[in-house]
């Protein structure tokens, strides 16, 4: 309770103080405005070369997995390819101890 009766009373004292002090408050705005946009655009910057970062990591790891897939595929082919190869072998065998 003593919280809210607390914020209640800054808050109307804010307001008062405001009204009398309105150019004091306006010539600080004034002279913090150009501040907090650096750093807003100090942190836009730092924020987008992150992403940018993050995107390329993130694309490379899927290249990178494509790639890992796509030899696991070449390496069963390799199998199956060396399984016909003997079964071929062994069909020419048969084939010449027939005749």
């Amino acid at each position: 309770m003593t919280l809210v009766i607390g914020g209640a009373v800054s808050a109307i004292l804010g307001l008062i103080g405001l009204i009398f002090w309105w150019s004091e408050f306006f010539a600080i705005v004034k002279g913090g405005a150009p501040i907090i946009m650096l750093l807003g655009g100090i942190l836009a910057v730092y924020v987008g070369v992150d992403d940018i970062q993050e995107k390329l990591r993130e694309e490379r790891q899927s290249q990178e997995e494509s790639l890992e897939k796509a030899r696991e595929e070449i390496e069963i082919v390799k199998a199956k390819a060396e399984q016909y190869r003997e079964e071929l072998d062994k069909l020419k065998e048969e084939t010449h101890r027939k005749q």
